[in-house]
């Protein structure tokens, strides 16, 4: 689960990079809305990819605190998509982001 989230991780960031020309860092955003990649699956596979991360922690040391721990970051991350990053996205990409949201589902 560590490798593959790390794998997605990886990818989603290069994605950035590429096909978004910009970062993850918030003063230099991707200009195009990215749609390639594992976004074609998940419109937030980012933090997928981290969730699976923080669950394979758990698995590996066999915790049920780093379990409660991304569940509740998986909580987080629901609400910052949900009331900051989707109505952010609409804004900046109008209709382009209305068919994006309805050919791909929020996380899986």
């Amino acid at each position: 689960m560590i490798v593959i989230g790390t794998a997605g991780l990886l990818w989603c960031v290069r994605d950035f990079y590429v096909s978004g020309k910009g970062t993850l860092a918030p003063w230099a955003p991707p200009q195009e809305l990215v749609v390639v990649g594992l976004y074609r699956y998940s419109r937030n596979p980012m933090y997928v990819a981290v969730a699976l991360i923080l669950l394979g922690w758990a698995v590996s040391f066999q915790s049920r605190g780093l379990l409660g721990y991304m569940l509740a970051v998986g909580v987080a991350f629901h609400l910052r998509v949900v009331f900051g990053e989707e109505p952010w996205l609409a804004r900046t990409h109008g209709s382009t982001w209305q068919q994006y949201t309805r050919r791909v589902r929020r996380w899986l």
